[in-house]
């Protein structure tokens, strides 16, 4: 989706969706940027003010969350690089995100606590199941993403779509549509005065 010819190629190659094989030296700079990572989420996590939270998120995402968007703590995320968060977004406490692959949050969007956004899945061949298969997760406008559902990797939930609570969407979900269950299925359209 996104490619910047500054990243290294790995990194490149995880926004492209393209295989990363488990014994590719590149694989150590991932490594780092978890540790990293995850020394920035226990900062987050335990922040006293708004303006401390926000610089480290910033730093977290390696760009600016715009100040209208709120992430509230405790927040976990595997990488943290590859979030990309609109304006006017809300994710609410306990949420998880492994982005690798890339999770592209559109402006408006609503997340409910304990969401899960995987962008990321492995090789099925038991001689191969480290290599990491990165797809993007992609929610759209507006659309509101209840509490305790997962999204998995290469989703798109649409324009104005509700996921409801518990839901495991495994396929995208249309604009403007009520899905829900496990899997998620689609249950009606959303009328829109």
């Amino acid at each position: 989706m996104v490619t910047d010819q500054k990243q290294p190629r790995i990194l490149q190659q995880a926004l492209n969706g393209e295989r990363i094989v488990a014994n590719d030296p590149q694989l150590a700079l991932i490594s780092e940027m978890v540790s990293l990572n995850d020394k920035l989420l226990a900062e987050f996590n335990s922040a006293n003010d708004r303006t401390t939270a926000k610089s480290l998120l910033n730093q977290i995402t390696g760009k600016i969350v715009p100040v209208s968007s709120t992430i509230k703590a405790p927040f976990q995320t595997d990488f943290g690089r590859h979030i990309f968060v609109g304006e006017n977004v809300f994710i609410n406490r306990d949420c998880m995100f492994v982005d690798l692959g890339g999770i592209y949050i559109e402006d408006d969007v609503l997340i409910g606590p304990r969401v899960t956004l995987v962008s990321v899945n492995h090789v099925e061949d038991p001689k191969q199941r480290r290599d990491l298969l990165p797809k993007a997760v992609l929610i759209k406008s507006n659309a509101w993403i209840g509490a305790g559902a997962t999204i998995l990797p290469g989703v798109t939930v649409g324009k104005n779509a509700i996921v409801g609570a518990g839901s495991v969407v495994t396929k995208n979900v249309p604009d403007n549509a009520v899905v829900a269950g496990v899997p998620a299925k689609y249950i009606r359209e959303i009328h829109i005065d």
